[in-house]
């Protein structure tokens, strides 16, 4: 955001009169935000934010086609290296526990239903920090903030014991790997992708449940849709851009990595 325009928001609610309620309260909140525009489920949250660029977006934690967690990080990840990240407000009916977890990941939240005295506040907090950051993103915020708000909605009913070895299928044979040889996983829309030194192998479950699941603290996330062996990752290579990308060992390809991330390849 620059002196010269006014703020801008995308609204991510699936429930309209929440969505309206929002809507009007912010008119009288901050008259000078300018709202661009508003979506009932996640893909099109990501899109509109991605095509208007928006300095604020308020998120439905849970929505049909992507959750606001989901919305941040694909948005996080596409967002154009010349213009600092949108901050986030999360819209919740998570009960008191959640809350100061929202704090400790230094992103707003309003419970639902939202009253004009708790929009305020939150409008004064995005407002100070809209004039205080600086014009690129802070290193970092993004990836903590990921990670606080996946803490939190982790999947339901994984609490049991950990698997040291999944069962994956390659054709009419199910594969038995140790995770401890696992390279990578890769997430992609019905699927996760197991990857080791010996080829790959699909398991049908979300890339979150999975690592709910397994028996092992090596893995690290380089991108929204991957976690990367921490012990087979050998460098670290930044492009002109500040992207980077790893040589994994037993892998013949580069991994992206996104923004969020990339602070954690920087040198010591």
């Amino acid at each position: 955001m620059t002196p010269s325009r006014p703020p801008t928001a995308v609204i991510a609610e699936d429930e309209p009169v929440l969505a309206r309620t929002l809507t009007r309260l912010l008119e009288q909140v901050w008259p000078e935000l300018r709202i661009v525009g508003v979506a009932d489920d996640g893909l099109k949250a990501t899109e509109l934010a991605l095509a208007s660029l928006p300095d604020v977006m308020f998120l439905d934690i849970k929505m049909p086609g992507r959750t606001g967690i989901e919305v941040a990080e694909v948005v996080a990840d596409d967002w154009p290296d010349d213009r600092a990240e949108p901050l986030f407000v999360f819209i919740t009916a998570y009960d008191n526990f959640a809350i100061p977890a929202f704090e400790r990941a230094a992103v707003d939240y309003l419970l639902k239903p939202a009253t004009a005295e708790r929009l305020q506040q939150s409008v004064d907090r995005l407002k100070s920090r809209l004039a205080q950051r600086a014009a690129s993103p802070q290193a970092g915020d993004m990836a903590a903030l990921m990670q606080r708000m996946q803490s939190i909605a982790k999947p339901e009913g994984e609490s049991g014991e950990r698997i040291k070895v999944i069962r994956a299928g390659v054709g009419n044979t199910v594969r038995m790997i140790p995770v401890v040889d696992v390279v990578c996983f890769e997430a992609t829309e019905k699927y996760v992708n197991v990857v080791t030194p010996n080829g790959e192998a699909l398991v049908r479950m979300s890339l979150r449940e999975l690592m709910a699941r397994i028996d092992s603290t090596e893995f690290i996330q380089v991108h929204r849709s991957v976690m990367v062996n921490s012990s087979a990752i050998v460098s670290a290579t930044r492009d002109e851009n500040g992207h980077y990308s790893l040589a994994v060992r037993g892998l013949q390809r580069p991994l992206k990595v996104s923004r969020a991330f990339g602070h954690l390849f920087r040198p010591m």
